[in-house]
């Protein structure tokens, strides 16, 4: 009896044990799914990355706190197509996660609506009528990814989202928010010696041509701006544009030089750029000679600022990989890829920019009698020098021979700032077709001003081919769209200067964030060491060629006629010289190379230690150790 009832005893025991352990879980799994419920109404957000790339910057939690208009954000996309690239899917989540923020940030004025577009719906209906069409997949599928913005009676819409704008996703949205607020744009007014606005088509029946585009910075300031062109014949700026632009200033005619003075003295802003150089130029130079260069020396000069249009910045920190002569590749001083290092990283407009590209810049210089606020935006290395700009046109090898590293570093780009003094203190210029013209009633009202009304901002460059397409963008055709992919910050660098001068300093903030890649730094230090010291040898070896030529060529001159094509001992002498000079330099080379690819392979291997052994070695070790604690204190208890 005892036995039977013990075994009834266990059963009930295994009985109880058994439905406590299913109430346990049932327990478990409801209070789980009430922290669910209840962490879903909470909004925890954390970003982890250095430079914050998915949170709100502060200009763009501005603007969307100081919202006048409640703004509607309609996203259309084609999210259920199994044949939608990987990389839009991807980037589409991060987009619509990202879109949240401006909702959790602006305290409902902004909504956010995503419309599924499926083919002969309502919501590609709704797409099509703002402008958004779709793009055509290899399978024949048709899938959307288009933004629109609405507020009041305004709206902006982006067409197609370009995954490889991810860095600029927060300032095309941000912008598009502002935009819709205000139905008004600045205007800005652009003087220009090469054709950035484009070119009509010519109907030439022996030369016909087909037009040209607007460059793609004029295209981009026309999505914020009303652009307008100034004719080099005009004498006069109107008083409602908000920006000049004064783009390679090439012979211009002193009227207008009156004007731009003029328009400076009332507190206009202005962005000039000049070139000693020209690359991008091929239209003021006969064949074969170089480009013509530009300068504003009269307005300089009333703007306490200089630069030298005879000479071009040859730096060696920063000399990009072109191709040379022979179709080989080498590393040109004169087109300077500034980093990180040569930007003012106390300024707005620059602080977070990263790479910029000079095709051949001349160097801005403070005259020493200004007082005017005199800034620089963007820099030289200490390692470059001053070479006169004819120089270009016989290569980089020569430059490479007789360069000399200054101790200063040059100016690329200044902002100056004052009450700027007149270029014309005797009032405007005479224009020599002047006799012939009716007078004009308007140019007596005009006031001529001596000192300026109230402070003006210049921004001065001495580069032009930076803003061309090539230097900035690459092109490329995805699924029948034309996508531009910037890989500098040229483009940024003159989108944050307008932004700044005309008014609206919370988007530069957004727009010069930190991007996605990561540029190996150490690994690009160690070989700017390596090429200082592959410099001096290569120095030094052409100076032995050419002691060694010099030499030989006495050596000539002290011969007779019938021993002139007879080489002497001497000559045979200072030759074996020289070729065992060489291959010891060779050979010193050979080693800067051997060292070179030791150092960065070494590198190599300590960041795979650290990834690969250090952090899971760290891990275990963390662990192992919180569980002998662990056991050490249950033996305890």
């Amino acid at each position: 009896m005892s036995d039977e009832k013990k075994a009834k005893e266990k059963e009930s025991a295994l009985t109880s044990k058994s439905l406590f352990s299913a109430g346990g879980m049932l327990l478990i799994l409801f209070i789980l799914i009430l922290i669910n419920i209840i962490f879903s109404q909470v909004n925890l957000r954390w970003d982890s990355t250095s430079d914050k790339l998915y949170s709100l910057s502060e200009g763009t939690k501005k603007i969307v706190s100081d919202l006048e208009e409640d703004v509607t954000i309609k996203v259309f996309y084609t999210k259920d197509n199994v044949n939608t690239p990987v990389h839009i899917k991807t980037y589409a989540r991060r987009m619509l996660d990202f879109l949240s923020e401006y909702e959790y940030h602006s305290d409902g004025k902004i909504i956010i609506e995503v419309y599924d577009v499926k083919t002969d719906s309502e919501e590609e209906d709704w797409a099509r009528s703002y402008g958004i069409e779709g793009i055509n997949l290899p399978m024949g599928e048709r899938i959307y990814f288009g933004l629109v913005a609405m507020a009041a009676d305004q709206e902006e819409t982006i067409k197609m989202v370009d995954p490889s704008r991810e860095e600029h996703l927060e300032y095309d949205i941000t912008r598009m928010i502002s935009r819709v607020q205000s139905p008004e744009k600045q205007k800005i007014g652009i003087i220009s010696g090469l054709p950035v606005l484009g070119q009509p088509p010519m109907f030439n029946m022996q030369n016909p041509s087909q037009g040209a585009e607007p460059w793609l910075f004029v295209t981009e300031l026309k999505k914020t701006y009303t652009v307008e062109e100034v004719s080099e014949s005009s004498e006069s700026i109107d008083k409602d544009i908000d920006l000049l632009l004064i783009f390679h200033p090439k012979d211009l005619k002193m009227g207008l030089q009156y004007a731009v003075d003029q328009y400076v003295l009332r507190g206009g802003n202005a962005i000039v750029l000049v070139d000693p150089f020209p690359v991008s130029d091929s239209s003021s130079a006969p064949r074969g000679q170089p480009p013509k260069g530009s300068s504003l020396e009269k307005l300089f000069a009333a703007w306490g600022v200089k630069m030298d249009s005879t000479k071009v910045v040859a730096d060696f920190d920063y000399s990009t990989q072109t191709g040379g002569r022979n179709n080989q590749v080498e590393d040109n001083p004169l087109v300077l890829s500034v980093n990180a290092d040569a930007f003012n990283k106390d300024d707005i407009t620059t602080a977070k920019l990263e790479k910029m590209l000079f095709p051949i810049a001349g160097a801005i210089e403070k005259d020493l009698g200004s007082d005017f606020e005199y800034k620089s935006l963007v820099k030289s290395s200490k390692n470059s020098s001053m070479t006169e700009s004819f120089r270009v046109r016989f290569g980089t090898a020569q430059i490479r021979r007789d360069f000399k590293p200054s101790i200063d570093e040059y100016d690329l780009a200044v902002r100056i700032r004052g009450k700027f003094k007149t270029a014309f203190p005797s009032g405007k210029p005479e224009d020599k077709d002047s006799k012939d013209k009716p007078e004009d009633s308007s140019d007596k009202k005009e006031e001529h001003l001596t000192e300026g009304e109230k402070k003006s901002t210049i921004v001065i460059v001495s580069d032009v081919d930076m803003l061309f397409d090539a230097y900035y963008i690459r092109r490329q055709s995805f699924l029948g769209f034309n996508l531009s992919k910037v890989f500098n910050d040229n483009l940024n660098f003159l989108l944050n200067t307008s932004e700044m001068l005309t008014g609206s300093e919370e988007l530069i903030s957004i727009r010069s964030r930190g991007k996605f890649e990561r540029p190996f730094i150490k690994v690009q230090e160690l070989e700017k060491r390596a090429q200082a010291r592959w410099l001096v040898r290569e120095q030094e070896l052409v100076r032995k060629a050419d002691e060694t030529n010099r030499k030989l060529r006495e050596f000539d001159k002290q011969k007779d006629k019938s021993q002139r094509f007879i080489m002497s001992p001497e000559q045979e002498a200072e030759i074996q010289k020289f070729r065992e000079e060489k291959k010891r330099i060779n050979k010193e080379l050979k080693q800067v190379r051997r060292n070179l690819r030791a150092d960065i392979e070494a590198l190599g291997n300590r960041i795979k230690f650290y990834n690969i052994f250090l952090m899971p070695m760290l891990v275990s070790l963390a662990g192992i150790g919180y569980g002998v604690y662990r056991r050490n204190k249950s033996f305890t208890a």
